[in-house]
C-alpha cells in the first residue's frame, strides 16, 4: 500500500510525515510525499529534526504531485485549513483523509520557539503514525467505509 502526504510545498509538514511513516512502517507499505505547488527544497529543519530522531531523507525531495513515482491508494492532506491555507484536493479513486497540521516553517521567534514549533508538529505526526499502525489494516482493506472513518478520527488526535 502506498500512502501519499500532500502538502502545498512539499517542504516541511508532508516530508516529517513520510520520513516517520516510512521510519515506522510495517513490510508493504510505503510512504511519499508531494505538493500541489512545490517549493523544489526541503526545510532544512525539517530534516535536522528526523535526522535527530534517527530517520533517513535520502532520496526525499520536493516533488508535485503530478511527478509521483507510483500511484497513491490512501491521500492524507497535511495542510492546515485553520492557517487559511488552502489545502489540495487530490483528484482520482484513491481514500482520502485531512490530518490538519499547522506549519513550523512559518513559526517567527527565537531559535528556541521555532525549534519547539517543529517538535510539536512532529510529536503530532509521530502519535497519528502510532495510531494508524495500530488499526488493523489487513481487516481495513476490505471495508473502505469503515477505514476511512478510522483515517479521520486520526486526523483529529494530539499527544
Amino acid at each position: 500500500m502506498n500512502i501519499l502526504f500532500l502538502c502545498t510545498g512539499n517542504s516541511c509538514r508532508s516530508v516529517l510525515s513520510e520520513g516517520t511513516f516510512n521510519h515506522l512502517a510495517p513490510e508493504g507499505w510505503q510512504a511519499i510525499s508531494a505538493g500541489s505547488q512545490p517549493t523544489g527544497t526541503l526545510h532544512p529543519r525539517a530534516v535536522a529534526l528526523l535526522h535527530r530522531k534517527g530517520i533517513s531523507t535520502e532520496g526525499y525531495y520536493s516533488k508535485s504531485w503530478d511527478d509521483l513515482p507510483v500511484t497513491p491508494d490512501i491521500v492524507v492532506t497535511v495542510c492546515s485549513s485553520a492557517a487559511g491555507e488552502t489545502c489540495p484536493a487530490y483528484l482520482g479513486p484513491v481514500l482520502r483523509t485531512h490530518w490538519g497540521l499547522d506549519d513550523p516553517g512559518h513559526v517567527v521567534g527565537t531559535d528556541e520557539q521555532i525549534e519547539a514549533a517543529f517538535e510539536r508538529t512532529y510529536a503530532i505526526i509521530l502519535a497519528r503514525m502510532h495510531a494508524f499502525l495500530a488499526l488493523p489494516l489487513e481487516e481495513l482493506q476490505a471495508d473502505r467505509n469503515r477505514f476511512k472513518t478510522e483515517l479521520d478520527r486520526i486526523g483529529t488526535l494530539l499527544p
